[in-house]
């Protein structure tokens, strides 16, 4: 019975991937809900699960992709590849009403602005304080701290190592856990109840996953708004990464 169900799992891996995620979602709600009080999300729980669970499936199979390198786990690959990610995140703007987006208005482009250089300049600064004080570096992990997706991007334009390039990542994941975990801590004093505080959030934050969590803890209407600002993040960042932040890191450190 064993060997079928396993065949089954195998054959069929992207199925076997979102019931896997189902299931651990599904004990981050119970996590969250008895042990945290609903004090913490139950999305970031389930991020927790999963970074422990890629972990595990890097020192299981000793490869490069976490659990999706684990044969019986090999349809989470596919799962949490580009295409999947970029439909998430796309399918969030379909709740977003026109009128409300348009109220962000010149304030929600200047907390995109600094929500962008303000990140990079703290993850640059992180970067030559633990001794990485080349322009190619603090460009990476600067830009990792803009969110997980810039660092590497960034380093691959400008020919950053891949160690680098590895730091920028989990700074950016860092930031996104930190993100979604505060969010509801200091909802109330940042004052995240209208859907033009949360896109102004979300400017500011700038980690979709990180805004998206944290505000469906703390109010799952202004997900759409937050999350919809915090999308341009990643565009921005890999075009002003390897253009005008490298350029004005070099001239700083030359």
């Amino acid at each position: 019975m064993l060997s079928t169900l396993e065949k089954a799992i195998t054959s069929n891996g992207l199925v076997a991937a979102f019931a896997l995620v189902g299931f651990i979602i599904l004990i981050s709600g119970f996590i969250s809900r008895k042990l945290t009080f609903g004090r913490m999300h139950g999305s970031a729980i389930a991020i927790l699960i999963g970074l422990a669970l890629a972990y595990w499936g890097g020192i299981y199979s000793g490869g490069q992709k976490g659990l999706a390198d684990v044969s019986l786990f090999a349809g989470i690959g596919l799962m949490g590849g580009a295409m999947m990610r970029d439909f998430a995140i796309v399918a969030t703007a379909f709740e977003v009403r026109p009128d409300e987006a348009r109220k962000a208005g010149l304030i929600g482009i200047v907390s995109l602005l600094l929500g962008t250089l303000v990140p990079f300049v703290v993850g640059a600064a992180l970067a030559y304080y633990f001794g990485y004080r080349d322009a190619v570096s603090m460009t990476t992990i600067g830009a990792g701290a803009v969110t997980y997706i810039v660092g590497p991007v960034t380093g691959a334009a400008i020919g950053a190592s891949s160690d680098v390039m590895a730091l920028s990542i989990a700074t950016g994941v860092v930031k996104a856990i930190m993100v979604m975990i505060g969010t509801p801590i200091v909802a109330k004093f940042l004052g995240l109840r209208t859907p033009r505080s949360a896109m102004v959030f979300g400017g500011l934050a700038g980690t979709v996953s990180g805004v998206s969590a944290g505000l469906a803890a703390t109010d799952r209407r202004l997900v759409p708004y937050g999350a919809l600002v915090a999308t341009f993040h990643t565009g921005l960042g890999c075009f002003l990464g390897p253009s005008v932040l490298y350029f004005v890191t070099k001239a700083i450190m030359a």
